[in-house]
Protein backbone atom coordinates (compact mmCIF):
# COMPACT_ATOMS: atom_id res chain seq x y z
CA UNK A 1 0.00 0.00 0.00
CA UNK A 2 2.38 2.06 0.71
CA UNK A 3 4.07 1.88 -2.50
CA UNK A 4 0.90 3.15 -4.08
CA UNK A 5 0.98 6.17 -2.08
CA UNK A 6 4.84 6.73 -2.85
CA UNK A 7 3.92 6.43 -7.04
CA UNK A 8 1.06 8.76 -6.23
CA UNK A 9 2.35 11.37 -4.51
CA UNK A 10 5.35 11.17 -7.10
CA UNK A 11 3.32 11.72 -9.69
CA UNK A 12 1.36 14.73 -8.21
CA UNK A 13 4.49 16.59 -7.57
CA UNK A 14 5.53 16.31 -11.44
CA UNK A 15 1.97 17.44 -12.58
CA UNK A 16 2.30 20.62 -10.04
CA UNK A 17 5.72 21.10 -11.01
CA UNK A 18 4.71 21.36 -15.02
CA UNK A 19 1.77 23.83 -13.99
CA UNK A 20 4.64 26.63 -14.45
CA UNK A 21 5.10 25.84 -18.03
CA UNK A 22 8.96 25.61 -17.63
CA UNK A 23 8.70 29.69 -17.75
CA UNK A 24 10.11 30.31 -14.56
CA UNK A 25 8.11 32.90 -13.57
CA UNK A 26 7.35 34.13 -9.94
CA UNK A 27 4.81 33.16 -8.10
CA UNK A 28 1.83 36.31 -9.15
CA UNK A 29 3.42 37.46 -12.02
CA UNK A 30 0.71 38.79 -13.88
CA UNK A 31 0.14 36.88 -17.25
CA UNK A 32 -0.99 38.52 -20.27
CA UNK A 33 -4.36 37.68 -22.32
CA UNK A 34 -2.00 36.34 -24.84
CA UNK A 35 -0.06 34.45 -22.95
CA UNK A 36 -2.99 33.08 -21.14
CA UNK A 37 -4.66 32.12 -24.27
CA UNK A 38 -7.22 34.70 -24.49
CA UNK A 39 -8.14 36.98 -27.47
CA UNK A 40 -7.52 40.44 -27.31
CA UNK A 41 -10.38 43.02 -27.46
CA UNK A 42 -9.02 43.79 -31.04
CA UNK A 43 -8.99 40.02 -31.91
CA UNK A 44 -12.67 39.65 -30.95
CA UNK A 45 -13.87 42.33 -32.83
CA UNK A 46 -12.01 41.52 -35.82
CA UNK A 47 -13.44 38.08 -35.44
CA UNK A 48 -17.21 39.03 -34.78
CA UNK A 49 -16.95 41.18 -38.09
CA UNK A 50 -17.12 38.28 -39.84
CA UNK A 51 -20.19 36.89 -38.51
CA UNK A 52 -24.10 37.82 -38.31
CA UNK A 53 -25.22 38.59 -35.44
CA UNK A 54 -28.96 38.06 -36.35
CA UNK A 55 -28.49 34.67 -37.05
CA UNK A 56 -26.28 33.92 -34.27
CA UNK A 57 -28.42 35.17 -31.92
CA UNK A 58 -32.11 33.40 -33.34
CA UNK A 59 -29.48 30.19 -33.02
CA UNK A 60 -28.18 30.37 -29.53
CA UNK A 61 -30.61 32.85 -27.87
CA UNK A 62 -33.73 32.31 -29.73
CA UNK A 63 -34.76 29.06 -27.98
CA UNK A 64 -35.50 31.56 -24.88
CA UNK A 65 -35.70 35.13 -26.30
CA UNK A 66 -37.87 34.75 -29.68
CA UNK A 67 -41.65 35.10 -29.69
CA UNK A 68 -43.03 32.51 -27.13
CA UNK A 69 -39.88 31.79 -25.03
CA UNK A 70 -39.41 31.45 -21.49
CA UNK A 71 -37.41 34.75 -21.07
CA UNK A 72 -39.98 36.96 -23.57
CA UNK A 73 -42.72 35.78 -20.63
CA UNK A 74 -40.67 37.02 -18.28
CA UNK A 75 -39.12 40.50 -19.17
CA UNK A 76 -42.57 41.06 -20.82
CA UNK A 77 -43.47 41.36 -17.38
CA UNK A 78 -41.03 44.82 -16.61
CA UNK A 79 -42.91 47.80 -15.70
CA UNK A 80 -43.38 50.19 -18.70
CA UNK A 81 -41.25 48.12 -21.16
CA UNK A 82 -43.03 48.75 -24.59
CA UNK A 83 -40.50 45.69 -26.24
CA UNK A 84 -43.10 42.77 -25.02
CA UNK A 85 -40.20 41.47 -23.54
CA UNK A 86 -38.33 41.28 -27.56
CA UNK A 87 -34.30 42.59 -26.89
CA UNK A 88 -34.35 42.47 -30.62
CA UNK A 89 -37.65 45.65 -29.92
CA UNK A 90 -35.17 47.21 -27.30
CA UNK A 91 -34.07 50.22 -27.79
CA UNK A 92 -32.07 50.72 -24.50
CA UNK A 93 -29.58 47.44 -24.63
CA UNK A 94 -25.54 48.59 -24.65
CA UNK A 95 -23.01 45.80 -26.29
CA UNK A 96 -21.47 45.97 -22.69
CA UNK A 97 -24.53 45.41 -20.91
CA UNK A 98 -25.36 42.31 -23.03
CA UNK A 99 -22.22 40.73 -22.82
CA UNK A 100 -21.73 40.58 -19.14
CA UNK A 101 -25.59 39.62 -19.26
CA UNK A 102 -24.46 36.64 -20.98
CA UNK A 103 -21.18 35.96 -19.10
CA UNK A 104 -22.26 36.44 -15.49
CA UNK A 105 -25.86 35.51 -15.97
CA UNK A 106 -28.96 38.07 -14.59
CA UNK A 107 -32.15 37.12 -12.49
CA UNK A 108 -33.75 34.00 -14.08
CA UNK A 109 -31.00 33.82 -16.91
CA UNK A 110 -28.19 31.01 -16.66
CA UNK A 111 -25.30 32.57 -17.33
CA UNK A 112 -23.28 31.47 -20.83
CA UNK A 113 -19.44 29.97 -21.24
CA UNK A 114 -17.30 30.60 -23.85
CA UNK A 115 -18.03 26.68 -25.25
CA UNK A 116 -21.67 27.71 -25.44
CA UNK A 117 -20.87 31.13 -27.10
CA UNK A 118 -17.57 31.83 -28.34
CA UNK A 119 -16.13 35.80 -27.38
CA UNK A 120 -16.75 36.57 -30.79
CA UNK A 121 -20.22 35.11 -31.34
CA UNK A 122 -21.05 37.14 -28.79
CA UNK A 123 -19.67 40.44 -29.83
CA UNK A 124 -21.53 39.94 -32.93
CA UNK A 125 -24.84 39.49 -30.68
CA UNK A 126 -24.34 41.98 -28.83
CA UNK A 127 -23.37 44.77 -31.61
CA UNK A 128 -26.80 43.67 -32.94
CA UNK A 129 -29.02 43.52 -30.11
CA UNK A 130 -27.23 47.11 -28.90
CA UNK A 131 -27.24 48.29 -32.83
CA UNK A 132 -23.73 49.39 -32.54
CA UNK A 133 -23.71 51.02 -28.90
CA UNK A 134 -20.99 50.04 -26.98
Amino acid sequence: MSARVAVWAAALAAALAGCSGGQGEAAGEPVSMTEAGMQSEEEIAAAAAGLDGRALFAERCGMCHQTIGMAVGILSRRPGDASGGLLEQREDLSATFVRTAVRTGILNMPRMPRAEVSDAELAAIANYLSRGKP
